[in-house]
Parts: structure tokens; C-alpha cells; sequence
């Protein structure tokens, strides 16, 4: 089941993910102790920020201490460098929690002792990151790349119909830096929901591809077609000319 809402404001996007992730938080706490999510790196951080934080009746609603956070892929970079996604995630989320004073969520990154100049660790860092990821995640968030890659699966890559691991590396991704690791569809398609955030104008092509009946392939669409729950959330820009039909979350 895939469903598209759609705001005119980015501040709307924002608040409807906000929504969206407290009602999951609100549902996994009700059957255990910990919300278990995983987020990509792009603008999600700004959209979090804008939605979880900047909203205080939203903020109110988040039980940071319960939260599990993972990467659904991960630049081959030190945790404080720029290509980072914990490190955006940390600028734009944990640093405004600390300064709130507010007890900050458990956050798993990759082991940064293992990190080496010439890659020769990358699939030791994979293994190891998935030895720390649950068996099942509440919620995945995901962005969508120009091309239609979303994690760090691109177009006609290999690691598309990898199935025998659940984090996988790669040293040759189309889009700087080369080096990662990421989940494969064994982890999106065993999870229990996931969102995807796109907004702009420049989304509205690849969007287009997405979501028309002629099957293209790209990874995002890949996930739009598994068994698991899927929500877009998008501006009205991005989703311009595309054959989709759109509501309020």
C-alpha cells in the first residue's frame, strides 16, 4: 500500500512526517520499550529538526529516551566529517536536543576505529553494523535521489538483488563518496513502515518514473512494490505533472 501526502509548504512536510513518526513511536511504545528507527541522510535532518523540534507541540510528544536510531546507509567517512549522515544527523537533531537539555536518543554509527584509508575493512565495517541492527525496525525514512537511488541502492546496481545480507558495502557508488555501506531490501521489506520525504520542483521528473504504470526499475520504486506499508510526503512542486493522487496525512 503506497500513499502520497502532499503540502504546498515545506513547514507542512515537515509537520505531517513530525505526525506521522509520533503516531509509529506512539504504537511501538504501546507493545514495547523502544521505538526502533532508521533515517538517511540528504535533508531529512532539516525536515526532523523543523518537525520534531522546532514545533514544541510535536516535541512534546517525542520520548527521545526510547528512541533507537540507525542509518539506513553510511558514508565510509569519520563520524564529524561533512559526507557523514550521523554527523548531519548530529548537527541538525542531537545538537539542538543537548542544548534543550533533553536526554538524547540511542544513536547506532558505524565502529569508526574500523574506518581505513584504502577500504580494505569496508565489508568488516558492513558485518559489524549488522550484528547491531534489530531484527525488524519500526519505521524507515528515506529520501529519493534524482536518479530514483534512495539508502545507497542506485539504478542498475549489483547490490539491487542483493538478498543473502542484510548490510552490504560498496566502492563505486555513481555519487560521491564511492565508499559505503547501506541496507538491502532484506531489512526495507522486513520493516514495518516506511516514509519517504522529497520535496522540489527538480523531484518532479524522477517522481514521474516512480509512480508510472510502465515499470522502470528504480530503486524507490522497488520499495513502493514490496508488502510494507509505504507513505510519500512531498510539496506540491514535486509531485507537478506526476500521475499520483495525493491527500492530507
Amino acid at each position: 500500500m503506497v500513499k502520497v501526502y502532499s503540502y504546498a509548504d515545506s513547514q507542512d512536510v515537515a509537520n505531517s512526517v513530525a505526525q506521522y513518526v509520533i503516531e509509529h513511536q506512539n504504537a511501538a511504545l504501546s507493545k514495547g520499550d523502544k521505538f526502533k528507527i532508521a533515517i538517511s541522510g540528504g535533508s531529512l535532518g532539516k525536515v526532523l529538526n523543523k518537525g520534531l523540534i522546532a514545533n514544541s507541540e510535536n516535541y512534546a510528544k517525542i520520548q527521545w529516551s526510547k528512541w533507537e536510531v540507525y542509518f539506513s546507509d553510511e558514508r565510509l567517512v569519520p563520524l564529524d566529517h561533512e559526507d557523514s549522515n550521523y554527523g548531519l544527523f548530529n548537527e541538525m537533531v542531537l545538537k539542538s536536543l543537548s542544548e534543550k537539555k533533553q536526554q538524547l536518543p540511542k544513536v547506532f554509527t558505524i565502529k569508526e576505529s574500523l574506518l581505513s584509508d584504502d577500504g580494505s575493512t569496508d565489508s568488516e565495517i558492513a558485518k559489524d553494523y549488522e550484528s547491531i541492527l534489530p531484527e525488524s525496525l519500526d519505521v524507515i525514512l528515506l529520501g529519493c535521489g534524482p536518479d530514483g537511488h534512495t539508502c545507497s541502492l542506485f539504478p542498475g546496481h549489483k547490490l539491487l538483488s542483493e538478498r543473502s545480507v542484510r548490510i552490504a558495502h560498496l566502492n563505486d557508488s555513481p555519487k560521491p563518496p564511492p565508499r559505503r555501506i547501506t541496507f538491502t531490501f532484506p531489512v526495507l521489506f522486513n520493516s514495518g513502515n516506511i516514509a519517504f520525504v522529497a520535496e522540489g520542483a527538480g523531484k518532479a521528473a524522477i517522481l514521474s518514473k516512480i509512480f508510472d504504470t510502465k515499470k522502470s526499475g528504480l530503486p524507490c520504486e522497488l520499495v513502493n512494490e514490496g508488502s510494507v506499508p509505504v507513505a510519500w510526503f512531498v510539496n506540491d512542486a514535486a509531485i507537478e505533472g506526476v500521475p499520483v493522487t495525493a491527500s492530507k496525512y
